[in-house]
């Protein structure tokens, strides 16, 4: 008896199917992919410009499926950093009303003042101290739609979709999933005067109430076509997914290198532009309709009070000046009350040799006392220079 061995067929022998390293683009450039979706609210006709066979599928579909399960709709405004940023303290002139933080829109504003070049106010310096007066005329509607329309986009967009197209890759799945408002909260029309306290900055904000809660109140938000069900965010997480089976199979197949290659190049840039400055564009010219904005630079910490409270014309100064300066000795109470007293007034802010005569102090607090009522004075004289030249 003889035995014949046999020899089992490999499965798909000769086939000329492959999985190469290619097959999991899905799975790289999610980030730069996910920061580029990003993007889609601010410009207009963006979403329609996504038509190309973007890698990094995997990745926006799970985060963007997370979403679509998630009872907590603010979530969108974060992971596309539209919104989210905490803002600096916020006190009222007036009614004294303190917000210890305050939101996105109050950050976007407090960085357009710290790009400004501020006006010297003479006087002693130690540290200087940028102080911002920004004239609100314009009360904003309580929703603004958000929409910017580059020139370049059109044209750098030109260049990974027709390749995409050429190569007969999978095109990327179309994001037309929201349009991008901003919401404001409480329009109205009494006085709405106050201060911002930021980093090394100080900002007046002078206007009606609803123009003011468009800077400390306000926010950018996501409006959903199929809100509240937000059925489309789940459908786009699928069609992601499907793209990414459809480059898991397909892609290997064919020679897509150079259009992965400039569809990635393409996500790259689109995730390195500065959201924020368009952001802060259109806050400044859409929102708030220009407002006139004067800069000035104070030479020191009292100087920079002084004129701050000067700016806010407010008769309820005491709360605000100790946010400005918490100092409680003997000389610097002396000094707030003498200050506080002399604007509730009305009087000048111009001191002489027997204002800070006073035997009850030492030789070095009337030292002190001194250099304090010249810093105040400095700021007056510069404040009603400013008056004058604006």
């Amino acid at each position: 008896m003889s035995h014949h061995a046999t020899v089992t067929p490999i499965p798909l022998q000769g086939s000329t199917f492959s999985l190469g390293i290619l097959a999991v683009a899905g799975l790289f450039g999610g980030e730069h992919a996910l920061s580029a979706t990003g993007t889609i609210p601010l410009y207009k006709q963006r979403r329609w410009l996504g038509w190309y066979n973007s890698p990094g599928s995997y990745v926006v579909a799970m985060r963007y499926g997370e979403l679509a399960k998630s009872s907590l709709f603010n979530e969108p405004t974060a992971l596309l950093e539209v919104d989210g940023r905490s803002g600096p303290k916020f006190r009222a002139a007036h009614s004294g009303t303190v917000m210890e933080e305050t939101g996105h829109l109050a950050a976007l504003f407090a960085e357009v003042c710290r790009e400004m070049q501020g006006v010297p106010v003479e006087g002693r310096v130690t540290r200087r101290v940028g102080v911002t007066i920004a004239q609100l005329e314009h009360i904003p509607e309580l929703e603004v739609s958000s929409k910017v329309d580059p020139s370049c986009l059109p044209l750098f967009a030109s260049i990974p979709v027709p390749i995409s197209v050429s190569t007969c890759a999978m095109c990327a799945v179309a994001h037309d999933w929201y349009s991008f408002s901003m919401i404001l909260f409480a329009k109205g029309s009494p006085p709405g005067d106050g201060v911002l306290f930021a980093d090394n900055e100080i900002i007046v904000l002078k206007g009606e109430e609803g123009a003011v809660n468009a800077i400390t109140r306000g926010s950018f938000g996501l409006r959903f076509a199929t809100e509240p069900h937000y059925h489309d965010i789940g459908w786009c997480s699928v069609l992601l997914l499907l793209q990414f089976i459809a480059q898991l199979v397909l892609v290997p197949q064919g020679t897509p290198f150079v259009s992965l290659g400039v569809s990635w190049g393409y996500n790259i840039w689109l995730s390195s532009l500065d959201k924020e400055k368009i952001q802060r564009d259109f806050l400044v010219n859409n929102v708030l309709q220009r407002p006139k904005v004067h800069k000035y630079s104070l030479g020191t910490r009292t100087s920079t009070a002084v004129f701050v409270l000067l700016a806010c014309g407010s008769q309820k100064v005491e709360r605000l000046l100790d946010d400005l300066l918490p100092n409680n000795t003997k000389v610097w109470m002396q000094w707030k009350a003498s200050i506080i007293n002399r604007l509730e007034e009305g009087g000048s802010l111009v001191f002489q040799p027997s204002d800070w005569a006073d035997s009850s102090l030492s030789g070095e607090e009337r030292a002190l006392l001194e250099i304090l009522y010249k810093d105040a004075q400095s700021a007056y004289e510069g404040f009603m220079g400013s008056q004058h030249s604006s």
